[in-house]
């Protein structure tokens, strides 16, 4: 499969799934919101929150290999999630809304 080029914000952020969870919210606007799994979190606190949740949880590997631009502002990035939960592997939509080059909005969806 040949590597995806991602825009410099989405490619941090997937960068940034294995770091501490302050560079993943690092990736988002300072009232940025995450929507995954029914639950909303808004904010970099609340966004790092969210991923250390699931790091703790979970050891995943996200590799995204699909693209898909909507209007100026919205990315759909398809990526394949291989780890430690049931069901692995699976394909997860990354609906990205982007403001002021990071992420504004994103909403994980199967």
């Amino acid at each position: 499969m040949t590597p995806l080029t991602l825009p410099e914000p989405l490619a941090a952020f997937f960068a940034a799934q294995g770091q501490a969870p302050g560079a993943l919210a690092g990736c988002f606007t300072a009232d940025g919101v995450v929507q995954d799994e029914g639950q909303t979190y808004q904010g970099r606190e609340a966004i790092a929150a969210w991923h250390a949740r699931a790091r703790a949880q979970t050891s995943f590997v996200s590799t995204p290999h699909t693209l898909e631009r909507q209007g100026a502002a919205d990315v759909i990035v398809t990526s394949r999630v291989e780890g430690n939960f049931p069901g692995s592997p699976v394909d997860l939509r990354y609906r990205f809304r982007m403001a002021g080059g990071l992420i504004a909005a994103l909403e994980v969806a199967p």
